[in-house]
């Protein structure tokens, strides 16, 4: 996500805050119901759960979004008794599509849409082709309309931080979901709410195998790479490319 597309969100919706009459008067658009937004940003998170478990998830560290969706819903309840007016939830993820796996994708991309949640889906065509500035358009567009509360899941801090930040500053709750081992901006902000993933009931049927230095048992602990050492191959092709 480049800094440029970050500052211009930050631009707009420091100007929609300025010509607001007051920083709580979330409505902007009264023809529009206030939101509680969700916005899933599944490339980086993918990423993240990936570096905990060291490969890709089986079923039983695949996250439900059914228990994401019900979290939203009980967290829209809680906002309701806050706000005056109908809240409504918007549960929305955004995804890259690489060529070739949409079989493989489709069947979650489906039950993503039979549990309640709208799927922002992109050709992955190359190394710049992410989600970055469509979530953050998105984002724009529901703080234009009335946003009673937003919460989003990654932990890319270059794309998101300011943006949020500015949001919050206006009086809406925001809250960032992610793993705290890669989101030390959010966890350490005083002014965004961070949630652990597994601290939200039901979104793992497992406990995840998370080790860190900070936390490593008496008897040693494997910390699993990154990456797959094969891509030190993929890196050193392109560069001699």
């Amino acid at each position: 996500m480049g800094e440029d597309q970050s500052m211009s969100v930050s631009e707009q919706l420091s100007d929609d805050v300025t010509s607001s009459e007051s920083p709580l008067d979330f409505g902007r658009d009264s023809r529009h119901p206030k939101r509680v937004l969700l916005v899933w940003d599944a490339p980086n998170l993918d990423m993240g759960l990936g570096a905990i478990l060291g490969g890709r998830p089986t079923a039983a560290y695949r996250p439900r979004f059914d228990a994401l969706g019900r979290w939203l819903l009980s967290r829209t309840a809680e906002l309701s008794a806050q706000n005056s007016g109908t809240l409504e939830p918007e549960a929305t993820v955004f995804t890259n599509i690489a060529s070739g796996s949409a079989d493989v994708v489709r069947p979650w991309v489906e039950a993503l849409r039979n549990v309640g949640f709208a799927v922002f889906a992109k050709p992955k065509v190359d190394e710049d082709s992410d989600v970055d500035s469509d979530m953050l358009e998105h984002i724009a567009l529901r703080y234009g309309e009335g946003l009673a509360g937003i919460m989003v899941a990654s932990a890319d801090g270059q794309a998101f931080r300011e943006p949020l930040e500015d949001i919050a500053a206006t009086g809406i709750p925001v809250q960032v979901l992610g793993f705290r081992e890669h989101a030390s901006w959010a966890v350490s902000s005083d002014i965004l709410d961070f949630v652990d993933l597994e601290d939200i009931p039901g979104v793992f049927r497992e406990p995840l195998p998370r080790v860190s230095l900070d936390t490593l048992p008496d008897e040693g602990a494997w910390l699993q790479p990154f990456r797959p050492l094969s891509a030190l191959l993929i890196g050193r092709k392109s560069v001699a490319e």
